[in-house]
């Protein structure tokens, strides 16, 4: 009886000792630019997506999965006739409702204001900037600008700062990897 109660019990510490086990480290390249192929149907092209998944320094009170992100549009080389690809647009998904200000345009046609965010942000240890970038349309991403995009592809890491729309602050952190694959991948410059 003693012996078949101890055949019973060496499968369940064998059991316990594979779950006290540390899980493998995850690869470095499950943090790097991810690169993937998207179409455009209504524009009839192809079109390669960078990612780059960064984190919360602050999580927002409705965090989604895989927020925040950046992410590149670009025409691949084959697409765009070039030596390099070329450059569509980069956007910042943050994925909670952000506050929305409007700004007046230098030239007034009639009585329409740009919806903007207001964001500062901060390439490695340098100088923070404060910018208003263009809302996504779905009032939870922005759009980078163009000349912070050649920034990102030259820098380490990047902190953006914003506000939800109740006011409370936001803060993001991106450890950028080497740039080489988007930038010849969208040719920013």
């Amino acid at each position: 009886m003693k012996s078949t109660s101890l055949f019973l019990l060496v499968p369940l510490a064998w059991a316990s000792c594979g779950f006290a086990q540390q899980a493998p480290p995850q690869s470095t390249a499950a943090h790097g630019w991810q690169q993937s192929p998207n179409t455009d149907a209504v524009r009839a092209m192809t079109y390669t997506r960078f990612t780059l998944v960064g984190k919360f320094l602050n999580a927002p009170r409705t965090a989604l999965p895989n927020r925040p992100a950046m992410v590149l549009d670009c025409i691949p080389v084959a697409e765009s006739g070039a030596a390099r690809g070329k450059f569509l647009a980069a956007n910042l998904l943050i994925g909670t409702p952000l506050k929305v200000i409007y700004v007046e345009p230098e030239e007034i046609h009639g009585t329409s204001y740009y919806p903007k965010i207001a964001v500062r942000y901060r390439f490695d240890d340098r100088k923070e900037e404060s910018e208003k970038w263009s809302l996504g349309t779905d009032k939870t991403s922005a759009t980078l600008p163009k000349n912070v995009v050649k920034k990102v592809l030259r820098a380490r890491s990047l902190t953006v700062s914003a506000e939800d729309d109740d006011g409370l602050p936001l803060a993001m952190q991106f450890d950028i990897p080497d740039a080489a694959p988007v930038e010849a991948g969208c040719n920013v410059d």
